[in-house]
C-alpha cells in the first residue's frame, strides 16, 4: 500500500525492462547501430495477418520480416534471427521495442543474447517512444494497405501484398532525408551493401 492508502494494481510484465537507450532519438550514423521492431495487425477477408518488422534507423531499411496469422513469439522470435543473420561481424546494434511480451519472453532474450544485442525499450504505454516504428506502420497502411483494400483479400494474398510492399518501400519508395532515394539506392549511392 501506499501512504496515502492506495494499492497498486500487479504490473503483469514478465521479465524487468531494460531502459530506454534510444529515448526517441531515430537517428543513426552508420547501418546496424539502432534498430526498432514492433507488431501491427492487418486485417484480411478471412481473419487478421501479423507483421513483424525489424527497422534500421539509419535510413530506414527494413532489416528483416516475418509476417503470419498469429502474434506468437516465434513472429518475433524468427524475425529477429533473420535480422541478426545480416549482420557483419563487428555490428552488434540497440534493439528498441515497445514493453511487449514478444520481446520479453525467454526465446527473445536468448536469440538477444547469442547475437551479442542490446535491449532498449519503451516506457510503459508510451507510444511516442517508438514512434518510428509506428511511423513505418502508418505509411504502409496509408501508401497500400487501405487504399488497396487488404481487407478484401485473403491472408494468403495479404501475405504476398506484404512481400510487394516491403520490397517496394525498401528498393523503390524514396525518401527526401536520403537525397531521394530508396534505403537500398541510398546505401548503394555511399559504398555499402545493400
Amino acid at each position: 500500500m501506499f501512504p496515502n492508502g492506495g494499492v497498486t494494481a500487479p504490473t503483469r510484465e514478465t521479465t524487468p525492462a531494460p531502459g530506454n537507450l534510444v529515448n526517441r532519438d531515430f537517428t543513426a550514423e552508420r547501418p546496424n547501430e539502432k534498430w526498432l521492431t514492433d507488431i501491427t495487425e492487418i486485417k484480411a477477408r478471412d481473419g487478421k495477418v501479423y507483421l513483424s518488422p525489424m527497422i534500421d534507423c539509419h535510413d530506414g531499411k527494413i532489416v528483416a520480416y516475418t509476417a503470419c496469422f498469429h502474434p506468437n513469439a516465434e513472429l518475433a522470435n524468427r524475425m529477429l534471427a533473420e535480422a541478426a543473420e545480416t549482420l557483419p561481424d563487428n555490428a552488434r546494434p540497440v534493439v528498441h521495442s515497445d514493453r511487449g511480451c514478444h520481446y520479453r519472453w525467454p526465446g527473445w532474450l536468448e536469440l538477444m543474447e547469442r547475437y551479442g544485442l542490446t535491449r532498449s525499450m519503451s516506457a510503459k504505454g508510451c507510444s511516442p517512444d517508438n514512434a518510428a516504428a509506428e511511423g513505418f506502420f502508418g505509411r504502409m497502411k496509408t501508401e497500400s494497405v487501405y487504399p488497396e483494400h487488404w481487407e478484401k483479400r485473403t491472408r494468403d494474398e495479404v501475405l504476398v501484398l506484404i512481400d510487394e510492399y516491403i520490397h517496394w518501400y525498401n528498393h523503390e519508395r524514396i525518401k527526401q532525408s536520403l537525397g531521394w532515394m530508396s534505403p537500398v539506392q541510398y546505401r548503394q549511392s555511399q559504398g555499402m551493401a545493400a
